[in-house]
């Protein structure tokens, strides 16, 4: 546009040179004229150019911001598929974590069924041996029930004939009662168990005390067997010769209590094996 005027402004000073002469002041007008409007051309094309530019640089902004925007919203829809994969395997992980804590409560009850069961057995099998035993046969047994294990402790004088592994008379009556009790309780397995006290054996054929305290058992064992009909499957026997004592072996009557023999009742260690097969896998 400011070409334009620039043009028509050239033409009417061609014109008027043309059409006569001017004066010199009039030709100093026309040349002020002429730089006036040279200059606002000039200025007029840097503004054009600036505007160019900045137009060009608006763009390149725009693109610029769009382009981020983009980047942007890749970002966050990433995120949210990560979000939404976290609450799934969240969901997933607490219906996995409330299954595992059912199935260790019903373990836990099971358990906890099976251990009231067998305490009750056993007060119920204490009950009945010790009141089927004589006031004066309780003199010589002691029966405890100590962590679901029922414990009975015969004193050696009493069950075996003196310096001997064989049992005595007096025992036979004593041992028929326990086992009716052993019979009863099919569910139960039984383990003899020979103890002495530190007092060097020196007998025939028997070396020591590890000796003496297995064949004081074993001759229970059989007694169990042969006289009273337990089935000899249930039974074990074992010594433990003189390195299981209840008191010092300094006196007599601390050597008195460590000469036992301890007929130790059992619930089957398979049916607890079973409960224990049937714990929960929590891998």
């Amino acid at each position: 546009m400011k070409q334009k005027l620039m043009s028509a402004a050239l033409l009417a000073a061609v014109a008027l040179l043309s059409s006569s002469c001017v004066t010199q002041k009039k030709y100093a007008e026309l040349q002020d004229d002429y730089n006036l409007l040279m200059s606002q051309y000039n200025d007029a094309k840097v503004a054009l150019a600036s505007c160019e530019t900045g137009s060009k640089s608006l763009e390149e902004r725009l693109a610029e911001a769009r382009a981020n925007n983009a980047k942007l919203l890749e970002q966050y829809q990433s995120l949210q598929a990560s979000l939404d994969k976290s609450i799934n395997q969240s969901g997933t992980n607490i219906s996995k974590l409330v299954d595992e804590i059912n199935a260790s409560n019903k373990y836990i009850k099971q358990l906890t069924d099976a251990k009231s069961k067998s305490d009750s057995l056993n007060i119920v099998l204490t009950n009945n041996l010790t009141r089927s035993l004589s006031k004066e046969e309780l003199k010589d047994v002691d029966v405890q029930v100590l962590k679901g294990v029922v414990y009975i402790s015969l004193n050696d004088n009493m069950l075996y004939r003196t310096g001997s592994y064989e049992i005595s008379d007096k025992a036979g009556q004593t041992l028929s009662k326990i086992a009716k009790i052993i019979t009863d309780y099919k569910d139960y397995e039984v383990l003899i168990e020979g103890n002495t006290d530190n007092v060097p054996i020196s007998r025939e054929n028997i070396r020591n005390n590890w000796d003496l305290s297995c064949l004081r058992a074993s001759s229970v064992v059989q007694a169990l067997q042969n006289r009273y009909g337990v089935n000899p499957s249930r039974l074990t026997a074992g010594g433990r010769g003189e390195y299981n004592p209840l008191e010092s072996n300094d006196t007599e009557a601390g050597r008195t209590r460590n000469r036992r023999t301890q007929i130790i009742i059992t619930p089957k260690l398979d049916q607890f094996l079973e409960l224990i097969d049937e714990a929960p896998d929590t891998k």
